[in-house]
């Protein structure tokens, strides 16, 4: 587990990709955000829960927005796969604890959470507030912090703001708002990639299909989209081979167990030695005509 979150994080940790999301998605693609003007800060803070442990609690990226030497906006990402009720409660935890890390400084900035929601069967339906968590008493009110959760969800973009992204999460973008539309979408995004094992460990870890993974041992020649479905075809067909590779040796090894064709027979039509068929008919639980 701890893999996975660490491996679903490298491609958005990219400067490039992280200005690009922030970009499209808090102003509406105009390049404010350059790539040199973000620095990683931690991602890790302490808190003592109700049982007076003290527990660890980590975001999944964030990055200080910096101009000429000034911190402007303490921009931070977390990535869903599922919706989570109480998204707004984690973030003010998250958001508080870098205030807190803030107190020292002469200047405090703000801090964005920005929750890129990867869910493709349905629109997220938990609240985004954290008012909407709790029962205030109604005298109380405008005494009791809100926190709102600013969630994209990532399989409804539109087609206009999928365009203005110009990293490689535009591919990620479209691969989802593709998948949502058709479950068995075979990527089609002529689109250069980048950073190809990024994006590849990316799909593998939000989707849970690991044959993205996969095609990083084959990646040479993958450049886009179409070339990853390329490879995902041809290991799908090299797998139907050596399944009906095995079902034919089966049916041999059936065949000379029965006496139905002789050993012989059998290792001549799978082109093997006597010695080898008699080796693997033993390996694979059957047993030979001169066996005891």
């Amino acid at each position: 587990m701890k893999e996975k979150d660490i491996t679903q994080k490298v491609l958005e940790d990219n400067n490039d990709i992280f200005a690009d999301i922030v970009n499209v998605l808090l102003f509406d693609g105009k390049s404010e955000v350059e790539e040199n003007e973000l620095v990683n800060t931690t991602v890790h803070s302490q808190y003592k829960a109700e049982d007076g442990k003290v527990h660890e609690q980590e975001r999944d990226i964030a990055k200080y927005w910096k101009r000429g030497g000034t911190d402007i906006v303490l921009y931070g990402i977390e990535n869903q796969t599922k919706v989570e009720k109480r998204m707004p409660a984690r973030i003010s935890g998250y958001e508080g604890s870098s205030y807190r890390g803030q107190c020292d400084k002469k200047t405090i900035v703000p801090v964005i959470t920005m929750v890129l929601y990867y869910g493709t069967d349905r629109k997220w339906t938990a609240p985004k507030n954290l008012k909407s968590l709790i029962k205030v008493p109604d005298n109380l009110d405008k005494y009791v912090n809100d926190t709102k959760a600013n969630v994209f969800e990532i399989a409804w973009l539109t087609d206009e703001q999928i365009a203005k992204f110009t990293s490689d999460y535009k591919i990620v973008a479209n691969f989802f708002v593709n998948k949502r539309k058709n479950k068995d979408y075979i990527p089609d995004d002529k689109t250069t990639i980048k950073h190809v094992d990024e994006i590849l460990k990316f799909l593998s870890v939000m989707t849970g299909d690991n044959r993205y993974e996969e095609i990083l041992s084959d990646k040479e020649g993958v450049s886009n989209m179409c070339d990853v479905a390329q490879r995902l075809e041809d290991r799908g067909i090299e797998k139907g081979l050596q399944k009906g590779r095995e079902e034919g040796n089966q049916m041999i090894y059936s065949l000379v167990e029965d006496e139905s064709i002789s050993m012989e027979k059998g290792a001549q039509k799978l082109g093997v030695s006597v010695e080898k068929l008699r080796a693997n008919m033993i390996n694979a639980g059957y047993k030979c005509p001169d066996m005891e």
